[in-house]
């Protein structure tokens, strides 16, 4: 590799490294800051939250964009408000600069692009921005449930914001139940855009209705699209009945995921309450991941950490445990959301993660994970882990920028 490569690489991973920082610190500004001064919802993407909000501040009056563009490599970067970060975000001159700690840090900020389909309505006359979102690099994300059933028995994972957001921004972005018929429209709405990933996800339910309702959306999308491999991901909880498995897959789901959270037996009793006594335990969690990869193979089974509540120590055995094993791991940045039961709380530092994120990435190489397997078995990749592992393999995203 070139000196001049070198160069541009070292670049390109401090540009990863700001973005970090970033979701780390979210950042501050003034709430009315883009009103009339970006076509917002139009050529910009704004934000939907359509499962979790990732702000600190409740905010359902005024919409914000969804994501900023690093100047040079174009990683794309959630706007985590924070009223209470060194980072902040002014509009001056006609243009938006980023400031850290009063120093600027880039100029003239760039922000994703709206896909077309969010102009567009299911035949029922739902917005079909409401039905799946932009999750980056050509992924569309349904969460076919904005709420969860755990609430109701006080068993909700203390690091989840599902249910405050709905009270939150359910109402005023109209956001609620998927029908499968409005899934498969706007999937095949995506595709013919040029986006081919999509994950279904969604709260707690009845664990015989998640079946039914998952076969139901596979076979919309197939209606819809036209293609019998629609490259999905089906995220469902640990069942009791493993022979489901066999199930998502007859349906036309190339990939499953099923999310742990926390590695750690202790802390993931006390974090996940309902995943520990609605699915037969920790135990039976990771006899369903094994259950998986005999059913959808290596490389087709997902799960999630949320990384930064437990120790890194136990975090890393977990992550390089089940990589080995050929689960897409994805270490998910604990961002300390509005309404959880953690709320007031902090994530680790920046330091903390980017060393999670690097020995993320690394296990991707170390145990043979190609770019489109991490992009078909994740509902996005647009992480820091995933950024790393770009930039080491030398793969260019640009055309999602």
């Amino acid at each position: 590799m070139s000196e001049m490569t070198e160069v541009k690489k070292r670049k390109l991973k401090d540009e990863i490294y700001l973005k970090n920082r970033i979701l780390v610190e979210g950042v501050a500004f003034e709430p009315n800051i883009f009103k009339n001064n970006m076509d917002l919802g139009g050529a910009v993407l704004e934000q939907v939250n359509v499962l979790f909000s990732r702000d600190k501040h409740a905010h359902p009056e005024t919409e914000f964009p969804a994501c900023i563009l690093t100047p040079e490599g174009n990683y794309r970067t959630q706007l985590r408000w924070d009223q209470s970060s060194p980072l902040s975000l002014k509009y001056e001159d006609g243009q938006y600069n980023l400031y850290d700690r009063g120093k600027l840090s880039v100029e003239k900020v760039r922000f994703v692009r709206r896909p077309d389909y969010y102009k567009l309505k299911a035949s029922d006359g739902t917005p079909m921005r409401t039905i799946a979102v932009d999750y980056g690099h050509g992924a569309l994300f349904v969460s076919y449930s904005n709420e969860c059933s755990l609430k109701d028995k006080g068993l909700d994972c203390l690091f989840c914001n599902i249910n405050a957001t709905k009270s939150i921004y359910g109402e005023a972005q109209g956001i609620s139940w998927k029908t499968p018929q409005q899934v498969g429209e706007t999937i095949a709405a995506g595709y013919k855009e040029g986006f081919d990933h999509m994950t279904v996800s969604g709260g707690f339910i009845a664990e015989r209705r998640e079946v039914e309702y998952y076969i139901d959306v596979a076979e919309a999308v197939q209606e819809h699209t036209g293609l019998a491999d629609f490259n999905g991901t089906a995220c469902v909880g640990a069942p009791l009945d493993f022979s489901v498995f066999e199930k998502y897959k007859a349906a036309g789901f190339r990939t499953i995921a099923t999310n742990l959270e926390i590695w750690n037996a202790n802390v993931f009793d006390v974090i996940c309450p309902g995943k520990a006594q609605q699915c037969g335990g920790r135990q039976n969690w990771l006899n369903a991941i094994d259950e998986e990869l005999r059913v959808f193979g290596k490389h087709r089974v997902r799960s999630t950490f949320v990384s930064g509540i437990e120790s890194k120590e136990s975090l890393l055995e977990g992550i390089e445990t089940l990589s080995e094993k050929g689960v897409v791991v994805e270490a998910s940045q604990w961002n300390v959301n509005v309404g959880s039961p953690l709320e007031g709380h902090r994530t680790p530092t920046q330091d903390w993660h980017w060393d999670v994120f690097e020995k993320t990435a690394l296990c991707y190489k170390k145990y043979g994970f190609t770019w489109e397997e991490l992009r078909s078995g994740l509902a996005g990749t647009d992480s820091v882990s995933h950024d790393l592992f770009r930039l080491e393999q030398g793969i260019s995203v640009d055309k999602w920028a």
